[in-house]
């Protein structure tokens, strides 16, 4: 469906040279002379990258994104099998498609597909997530959260790192927008 420069808005999904993109930020300017136009900060919703762009007189191309909840089964190789939680038929996505989700994943976990035209653009893991430790220097006595860091793996073979104290076998919470440490879970 196309709409003109005026409907552009923060969250607007946008085809464009072939790509889709949303509307991160958007600016309408009104100059003493000529047309007004909007400037645009999109974001490219596969890949992350930011593109700026103006739009003068012209119609833009929405793209109807569908979000989908998918859980993880397993994996097999390079391939991983998701299941549409609502209908229940079973999706295998290439490592590539998968992306940083892939930190994260453990059996069950719920992540939410993009998904345009039929194609899985990519998924988006819950905000927070709790993982059990599987590696990590063990603690001393004294070792207290103001003293330090260290790097510690978890059962997904993530590389997170977190204060002195933590053990293996502790499970803590990661926030997945910034890859951090949060507390125990």
């Amino acid at each position: 469906m196309q709409v003109g420069i005026n409907s552009i808005k923060n969250g607007l999904s946008i085809e464009l040279e072939g790509a889709v993109y949303y509307v991160a930020s958007y600016e309408n300017v009104k100059p003493g002379k000529g047309s007004a136009f909007v400037r645009t900060r999109l974001k490219n919703i596969k890949t992350g990258a930011i593109l700026e762009r103006t739009f003068r007189n012209e119609k833009i191309e929405t793209a109807e994104i569908d979000k989908r909840t998918f859980v993880y089964l397993y994996t097999a190789g390079d391939i991983y099998e998701f299941m549409d939680h609502d209908t229940y038929e079973q999706m295998a996505l290439h490592k590539d498609q998968v992306g940083e989700v892939i930190n994260y994943l453990k059996e069950n976990l719920e992540t939410t597909a993009l998904i345009y035209k039929g194609q899985v653009l990519t998924l988006e893991p819950p905000i927070f997530i709790d993982l059990k430790i599987v590696g990590t220097e063990p603690a001393i006595r004294g070792d207290t959260s103001k003293s330090g860091n260290k790097p510690a793996k978890t059962e997904t073979g993530f590389v997170v790192s977190v204060p002195l104290f933590v053990n293996e076998g502790d499970v803590v919470r990661i926030d997945t927008r910034t890859k951090e440490y949060v507390g125990r879970a």
